[in-house]
C-alpha cells in the first residue's frame, strides 16, 4: 500500500515537474511572441512617425520657400520701384544739365561773337584814329596858313575873326545840336525797345511750357460695374456720407467702369478721389470706414502738396526758403487762376524772370525767387483779406525774405511802386505766362468764384459747422452744431439762407438749400 503510494506521489511529481517544465517553456514561447509582436509595432509606429515628421518637415520648407519667394518678390517690386523713381529723377536731372549746358554754349557762341565784333570794331577804331590824327595835324596846318591869309586880305586879328565866326555859327550849331539829340534819343528809344523785344523773345524761346488748363472735375475707374452699388450702399447711404465728408458730388451713371466726381474746390476734389480709390481697392465701404480713409487722405494729400513744392524748388535752385512758404507753395497746385494752375504758373514766371535777368546782367537768383513767389498770396486769398499780392509781400517779410523780393511781390500788379528793377521783370514774366494761348480760361475762375460765394454765404450764419457746394452750384448742403440748432431754426435757417443767395447773387435756374442736422452717439465695446 505505501509501495503504491509513493508510486502515486512518484508519479504525481513527475506529472508535476513536466507540467512545470511545459508550462515555463510555453510561457517562454509566448513572452518571446508577444515581444516580437511588440518590437514590430514599435517598428512600424516609429516608421509611421518618421513618415509624418518627413512630410511635415516638407510642408514647413515649402511654406518657408513661398514665404521666402513672396518677401523676395515684394522687395524686387520696391527696389524696381524705387530704381524707377530714381532713374526718372536722375532723367530729370539730366535733361536739367544738359539744359544749362545748352544755355551756356550759346551765351559763350554770342559772347564769342561779341568779341569778335569788338575786336573788328576796335581794330577798325584803331585804323581811324590814326588816320584822323593825320589829317587834324594836316588840317591844323591849313588853318593856320588860312588865317595868315585871312589876317593879311581882311586886314583884322585872328581873334577878331574868331568872334565875328562864333557870332554867325552860334545860331547853326543850337539848330544842329538840337537836331542831333533829338536823333540821339529817337534811336535809344528804338534801339530799347528793339533790345527788350529780343530778350523777351529768347526767353519765351528757352523757356518751353506746356498748357494745362484745370478741370472741375475728376474721373475714377472701377474694376467693374459691380463697385457702383456697393459705393451707394443701402438706400444710398453710402454715397450720401461721401458727398457729405467731402463735399463732392459724386456722379454715377451709365459711363462703363468709372465715376466722375465733380466740385469746385480742387483740394477737396483730390481728396475725395483718393479716399474713393482706397475704399475701392479696400472694399469696406460704409459710413464708418469712408470717414477714416477721407482723413487719411487729407493727411496724405497735404505731403503730396509739400512734395510738389519741393520739387519745384530743387528745379528752380533755390535755397533757404521756411517751412511755412514751402506748405503754402504746395496748396498752390490745387488753386487754379482762370483755369491756369497757380505752382505751374509760378514756376514758369520764375524761369522766364531768370532768364530775363541774365540778359539784362542782374543777379537772375533774385529774379527766380521772386517770381516763385510772386502768387503765394493766392495760398491763403480765400480765407484772409486783402489781395494776392498784399497777402503774398506781408507773407514774405513776416517768413524771411528781404525787402527786394517782397516789393517785387507787391508791386507786380503795380499796387506799389517799384524799388527794383525785378517788378518790371515780374509783371513782364507773369504776363508772358497768363496770355499764351490756351493757357486760361475765364468762365472757369467766374464759375469757382460763385461756388465760393455760395458757401460764404452759408458759412456766415451762426450755428453752422460746414457747408458743402455739389450738383454744380445747384444745391449747397449746410452741417449745424445740433447742440446750438433746434429743428425749429434749422428750417427757420434753410428759409433765411435761401433768401440770402437771391438777394446777394445772380445766377441760373434754382439752388436748393438743405440744411442738415445730426447728432451722433458713439461707444467701444472693449
Amino acid at each position: 500500500m505505501s509501495i503504491a503510494l509513493y508510486i502515486i506521489i512518484g508519479v504525481a511529481v513527475a506529472v508535476s515537474v513536466a507540467a512545470f517544465i511545459i508550462g515555463f517553456h510555453w510561457r517562454a514561447i509566448v513572452d518571446k511572441t508577444y515581444k516580437e509582436k511588440k518590437i514590430e509595432e514599435a517598428e512600424q509606429e516609429a516608421e509611421r512617425v518618421i513618415k509624418e515628421g518627413q512630410k511635415e518637415a516638407e510642408i514647413q520648407k515649402k511654406t518657408a520657400i513661398l514665404e521666402a519667394k513672396d518677401e523676395w518678390f515684394k522687395a524686387k517690386t520696391n527696389f524696381e520701384k524705387e530704381a524707377a523713381r530714381k532713374k526718372d529723377h536722375l532723367r530729370q536731372q539730366q535733361q536739367a544739365v544738359k539744359e544749362k549746358e545748352l544755355d551756356i554754349k550759346r551765351r559763350e557762341e554770342t559772347i564769342s561773337k561779341r568779341e569778335t565784333e569788338f575786336e573788328a570794331r576796335e581794330s577798325f577804331l584803331n585804323s581811324k584814329e590814326t588816320t584822323l590824327r593825320t589829317k587834324d595835324n594836316e588840317l591844323t596846318r591849313l588853318i593856320s596858313l588860312e588865317n595868315e591869309k585871312l589876317e593879311k586880305i581882311s586886314q583884322t586879328t585872328m581873334e577878331e575873326a574868331k568872334k565875328m565866326l562864333l557870332e554867325n555859327l552860334e545860331g547853326q550849331v543850337r539848330y544842329e545840336n538840337a537836331q542831333m539829340i533829338k536823333e540821339l534819343k529817337d534811336q535809344a528809344r528804338d534801339e530799347a525797345e528793339r533790345e527788350s523785344k529780343e530778350i523777351i523773345l529768347q526767353a519765351i524761346q528757352r523757356s518751353a511750357a506746356d498748357t494745362t488748363v484745370e478741370s472741375t472735375v475728376s474721373v475714377v475707374h472701377l474694376p467693374s460695374d459691380e463697385m457702383k452699388g456697393r459705393i451707394i450702399g443701402r438706400e444710398g447711404r453710402n454715397i450720401r456720407s461721401f458727398e457729405e465728408a467731402t463735399g463732392i458730388d459724386v456722379i454715377v451713371d451709365d459711363t462703363p467702369e468709372a465715376v466722375i466726381l465733380s466740385g469746385f474746390d480742387p483740394i477737396k476734389r483730390e481728396i475725395a478721389r483718393i479716399a474713393l480709390e482706397k475704399l475701392i481697392v479696400d472694399g469696406r465701404i460704409h459710413p464708418g470706414r469712408i470717414e477714416e480713409l477721407i482723413k487719411k487722405s487729407e493727411k496724405e494729400l497735404e505731403k503730396k502738396m509739400k512734395e510738389a513744392a519741393e520739387e519745384i524748388i530743387f528745379d528752380l535752385d533755390v535755397h533757404g526758403l521756411k517751412p511755412r512758404i514751402v506748405d503754402l507753395l504746395g496748396r498752390l497746385k490745387y488753386r487754379a487762376s482762370y483755369g491756369q494752375n497757380v505752382l505751374q504758373h509760378s514756376k514758369e514766371v520764375a524761369i522766364l524772370a531768370g532768364l530775363m535777368a541774365t540778359e539784362l546782367n542782374v543777379d537772375p537768383k533774385v529774379a527766380i525767387r521772386a517770381g516763385l513767389l510772386h502768387d503765394i498770396g493766392k495760398a491763403i486769398d480765400r480765407e484772409v483779406e486783402g489781395t494776392h499780392s498784399e497777402l503774398g509781400a506781408e507773407l514774405a517779410m513776416k517768413n524771411g525774405e528781404n525787402e527786394i523780393i517782397s516789393n517785387a511781390i507787391a508791386a507786380h500788379h503795380e499796387d506799389v511802386a517799384p524799388i527794383s528793377l525785378f517788378p518790371i521783370l515780374i509783371q513782364a514774366a507773369d504776363t508772358i505766362s497768363s496770355t499764351r494761348p490756351g493757357v486760361r480760361r475765364e468762365t472757369l475762375t467766374n464759375y469757382i468764384n460763385r461756388l465760393t460765394k455760395l458757401e460764404e454765404i452759408a458759412d456766415s450764419f451762426r450755428g453752422v459747422s460746414k457747408s458743402y457746394v455739389i450738383q454744380a452750384g445747384r444745391e449747397i448742403r449746410v452741417m449745424v452744431e445740433p447742440q446750438n440748432v433746434t429743428d425749429a431754426q434749422s428750417e427757420e435757417m434753410a428759409g433765411q439762407i435761401s433768401t440770402k443767395i437771391q438777394d446777394d447773387m445772380e445766377y441760373p435756374g434754382q439752388i436748393k438749400v438743405t440744411v442738415i442736422r445730426e447728432n451722433r452717439y458713439t461707444h467701444y465695446a472693449k
